[in-house]
C-alpha cells in the first residue's frame, strides 16, 4: 500500500496533524504563536548543523530546537529584554545563521525549497515510521502533562498550589513542540509548520465546549486539511505544504463566517414586534 507515493503523503500528513492537534491548542491559548515561529526558524539552523556534522536531520533538528528554547528561558531570566524581542532575535538570528552555513556548504547540493516549504511528496515508509512513532510518544507524553499544563495555563499560581509542577510541565511542553517541528519538517517546511499548529486549533475553538473537545477537533481538521491539500496539490499541481495551509486557512474562514439563520433568530428575539407580525 505504501508503495504508491500520495498514499506515503497522506498517511505522514495524516500523523502529524493528529499530534498537532493538542499542541496547538496549547499554543492557541497560551498566546505562543511566536515561539512556534522561533522553534521551526531555528530548525533550518538544525538542517545545517546536520548536513556539517554528517547527522540525523530529524535528531539533529530536535536537539537544535531544545538548544533554543532553554536559551530562550536562560535570557528571559537574565536579560531586559521582553518576550517578544528574544524571540524575535532568536527566530530570525538562527534562520540566518543556518541559511549562511549552507551558503557556504558548497560541497552539499541542498533543495532549500524542500526544507523551507516541505516535500511531503518525496516521504519514504521510513519518515511515515518516524512520524507515527515519534508522534505516538509525543501524545502519550501529552496525556500525562495534559492536567498540569491546562491548569498553568489558566492561572500559572493555582497549578503552583496544588502541586502540579508547572514549571516541569512547561519545559516537557517545549520539549514535545520541538519533537513536532522536527518529525513535520518534511511535510509543510519550516516556515510553515506554525501554521499547521494554530490554524486548525484556531478553527476548532469556535466549535469546542471543553478543551478536550478542541484538541480532538484539532486533529481532525488537521487531517481533514492534509487530504484536501494533497488532493489540491495533485489536481492544479501546486506545492504540497503551502496547499495543506491553504485548506486549513479555508476551514477557517468558513468557521469564522456569520450563520445567517443564528443571526435572524438572535434579532427576531430582541424585536418581539417583527416576530408577532410573523
Amino acid at each position: 500500500m505504501l508503495d504508491d507515493f500520495f498514499i506515503r503523503a497522506v498517511v505522514g500528513g495524516t500523523g502529524v496533524a493528529l499530534l498537532a492537534g493538542p499542541l496547538g491548542c496549547f499554543i492557541v491559548w497560551r498566546r505562543l504563536a511566536y515561539f512556534g515561529d522561533t522553534l521551526s526558524h531555528s530548525a533550518l539552523l538544525g538542517v545545517a548543523m546536520a548536513l556539517l556534522l554528517n547527522m540525523n536531520i530529524t535528531l539533529t533538528v530536535f536537539v537544535i530546537s531544545v538548544a533554543v528554547s532553554m536559551l530562550l528561558i536562560l535570557l528571559q531570566r537574565r536579560a531586559s529584554l521582553s518576550s517578544d524581542a528574544l524571540l524575535g532575535l532568536l527566530a530570525h538570528a538562527t534562520l540566518a545563521v543556518g541559511l549562511v552555513v549552507l551558503a557556504f556548504m558548497t560541497w552539499v547540493r541542498v533543495d532549500l525549497m524542500g526544507f523551507l516549504f516541505g516535500d511531503i511528496l518525496a516521504i519514504t515508509a521510513g519518515d511515515i515510521a518516524i512520524i507515527w512513532g515519534g508522534g505516538l510518544v509525543v501524545l502519550v507524553l501529552v496525556s500525562f502533562i495534559w492536567k498540569p499544563l491546562l491548569a498553568s495555563t489558566v492561572s500559572y499560581d493555582i497549578a503552583v498550589a496544588e502541586g502540579l509542577r508547572p514549571d516541569l510541565a512547561n519545559f516537557l511542553f517545549m520539549v514535545l513542540m520541538a519533537g513536532v517541528i522536527a518529525i513535520s519538517m518534511k511535510i509543510v517546511g519550516v516556515l510553515l509548520i506554525t501554521a499547521l499548529l494554530i490554524i486548525p486549533a484556531a478553527t476548532a475553538r469556535r466549535f469546542s465546549g471543553n478543551p478536550e473537545i478542541m484538541a480532538v477537533m484539532a486533529s481532525i481538521l488537521g487531517a481533514a486539511s492534509v487530504w484536501l491539500g494533497l488532493e489540491g496539490s495533485l489536481k492544479w499541481d501546486t506545492p504540497a505544504g503551502p496547499s495543506i495551509v491553504v485548506a486549513a486557512l479555508a476551514f477557517f474562514i468558513i468557521s469564522v463566517l456569520p450563520l445567517p439563520k443564528f443571526k435572524r433568530q438572535k434579532n427576531e428575539n430582541h424585536n418581539p414586534s417583527s416576530a408577532s407580525e410573523v
